[in-house]
């Protein structure tokens, strides 16, 4: 019987300290995230209907009718096997809320197109070839998800694998 006790106190260190590696490791990782968008020249960017667009972040959101709302923000690559393994949470998050994806050092137009294709997502994509977008937001690793409010400001940033439910949970604490 006194082993129980223990054990619980065991288990919850360790619970503990784990949460404080990951919370330290989120940190390091978003150590130069801006908590703003940060507009610099137009975007290039695909809609589910295979439509291709040019124009800002405002255009954009105007034409996903998500100008006065939270929009989720997922930034992925074509060569991330934990992107990969995010696809079915950020294509169901994206069936119920306006969902806008950066494919980032993920090759021109074209290549994201046929990843997109061979997936079957039907994504919004913002094309970042060359990780530019990327850079000037310091993004340093894929997956990133954060929640992009009306005003450009970037809440709930995290890096690495997060399930469904945190992704809904990151947009119902922004309020959406």
């Amino acid at each position: 019987m006194r082993r129980t006790p223990r054990l619980l106190r065991e288990a919850a260190l360790t619970l503990g300290v784990a949460a404080v590696v990951v919370l330290a490791v989120q940190a390091w990782m978003l150590r130069d995230a801006t908590p703003h968008w940060r507009e610099d020249g137009p975007l290039a960017w695909v809609l589910p209907d295979g439509s291709e667009g040019r124009g800002t972040l405002s255009d954009l959101r105007a034409r996903l009718g998500a100008t006065d709302t939270p929009v989720a923000l997922y930034v992925w690559a074509t060569w991330c096997p934990i992107c990969d393994a995010m696809d079915d949470q950020v294509d169901a998050l994206a069936r119920t809320r306006p969902v806008l994806t950066v494919a980032t050092r993920s090759g021109d137009a074209a290549a994201v197109r046929r990843h997109l294709a061979t997936r079957g997502l039907r994504w919004v994509v913002v094309f970042d070839a060359n990780g530019h977008l990327a850079d000037r937001h310091g993004w340093r690793s894929v997956p990133m998800f954060s929640v992009l409010m009306p005003d450009g400001t970037l809440r709930h940033t995290t890096v690495g694998y997060t399930t469904g439910w945190g992704l809904r949970l990151r947009l119902w604490l922004a309020g959406h």
